[in-house]
């Protein structure tokens, strides 16, 4: 699969786009069932409609058959069937004639971005609604409408998905991705697509660190469920993690950082962007909105930062019909696959190192010194040397990489043969 990571995600978020997902129901266990395909040992939970987690209440699941609004003629001039984005997202059924004054206080649209259909949610106060382009709404004549939502809540589940892919020790990398957006690309399917291609190189990764635990929910009702099920042994367990979301254009890179700002998951996803994309955008807590919300809020304060390409709510076409499968691209997943990959590869290899000897070790002898100057030379034996240097025992590699400015990934090779050499070693 990772030959040709970028179009093997880019074709799951083409099958996956047309799907009508919501916080409940058919089109999030559709999404489930084929990541499920992809990776068996994901696990397709649920919890009932009225399960109280913290503060909130699992809503009742929703399902919907079609909508549409018609004139006089019978000609259906906004239809579900051919954008689910036309619906706002738990409306209320409804089959009735309205006037177009009527019919305008439930309509949605974005005046400033014409040709586009907005998304637009009502999970908590029943109601009904559509969304269409400005230029279809400008459009519409005064005169009756059909107006028709085939739409039913029932007591049912909330559906999510985990896996669990144990390391050599319990500790826990946390990573966590959401499902509940209808057919948008960058803001819902790049987040699952490229955390199922994570999980997939993790589980053939045999000599794991470290335990992943990895989950795709709907958005806030989601985390705050799974929290309020998990949170005990999270605290315990978990060390690092990230939220991924909006990873999939190639506009350029972002951070979110945790509450906190300082875990070890921010150093690392800073480190990352930083010799990934100098000009990547950092952003800051309050600039926060997806389930980091949950994940770092008071009380819970799991270490959880996030590394994105374009931000949520930063480019035009978030939360649109124009969030389509134009937006993301094979590069840009895996240029977010790459970023994510090496974040959890500079954690399993964040030793902390030290010299066997005291004084500088004579590398001559060991073959690792260059014994004839030539260009370059003389920079590769600096960064050796400024690299164990460091290595006193209290600083992990990442730290050290910080310190002498170099991509910790280029140091890999490096300390494994300076360890090879008995010049350091791994303090246990």
């Amino acid at each position: 699969m990772e030959n040709n990571i970028g179009q093997t995600m880019y074709n799951w978020a083409t099958e996956l786009f047309p799907i009508n997902r919501s916080l409940t129901g058919k089109g999030v266990r559709e999404t489930l069932s084929y990541f499920q395909n992809i990776i068996p040992e994901l696990e397709i939970k649920s919890v009932p409609s009225g399960y109280k987690a913290f503060d909130w209440t699992v809503p009742e699941e929703w399902a919907i058959g079609d909508a549409y609004i018609e004139n006089k003629e019978g000609e259906k001039i906004v239809d579900f069937k051919l954008n689910n984005l036309h619906v706002v997202g738990y409306s209320e059924p409804v089959n009735d004639w309205f006037s177009l004054e009527e019919l305008n206080e439930h309509l949605y649209s974005l005046p400033e971005q014409p040709d586009t259909i907005p998304y637009v949610t009502s999970y908590y106060k029943k109601r009904w609604g559509f969304c269409l382009s400005e230029n279809q709404r400008q459009k519409l004549e005064s005169g009756d409408y059909h107006v028709v939502i085939n739409s039913e809540f029932k007591d049912g589940v909330l559906n999510y998905g985990e896996v669990i892919l144990p390391g050599k020790s319990n500790k826990e990398v946390f990573l966590s991705s959401y499902i509940c957006h209808p057919s948008m690309a960058n803001n819902e399917l790049s987040g699952p697509v490229v955390t199922i291609a994570l999980c997939d190189w993790l589980s053939k990764q045999k000599d794991r660190e470290f335990t992943y635990r990895i989950v795709l929910i709907p958005e806030t009702i989601g985390s705050i469920v799974y929290l309020s099920k998990n949170l005990d042994e999270m605290k315990q367990k978990v060390f690092a993690g990230f939220n991924i979301t909006c990873i999939g254009d190639d506009r350029c890179y972002s951070y979110l950082p945790s509450r906190t700002e300082n875990t070890i998951s921010d150093i690392v996803a800073l480190h990352v962007l930083k010799h990934t994309d100098p000009d990547f955008r950092r952003y800051s807590w309050l600039d926060r909105g997806s389930d980091e919300r949950q994940y770092c809020a008071p009380g819970v304060d799991l270490p959880i930062a996030t590394i994105m390409r374009s931000k949520y709510g930063e480019y035009p076409e978030y939360h649109t019909s124009d969030d389509n499968l134009d937006l993301i691209s094979p590069d840009g997943l895996t240029g977010g696959f790459e970023a994510l990959k090496k974040a959890i590869t500079v954690l399993e290899n964040n030793n902390f190192l030290r010299t066997t000897v005291n004084c500088e070790p004579q590398l001559g002898k060991r073959g690792l010194y260059p014994t004839i100057s030539v260009k370059g030379s003389a920079n590769e034996a600096r960064k050796m040397m400024n690299f164990i240097s460091y290595c006193d025992g209290n600083l992990s590699l990442l730290e050290i990489a910080n310190k002498i400015n170099e991509p910790v990934w280029d140091l890999y090779d490096l300390s494994e043969k300076l360890i090879k050499n008995d010049v350091i070693e791994v303090v246990k």
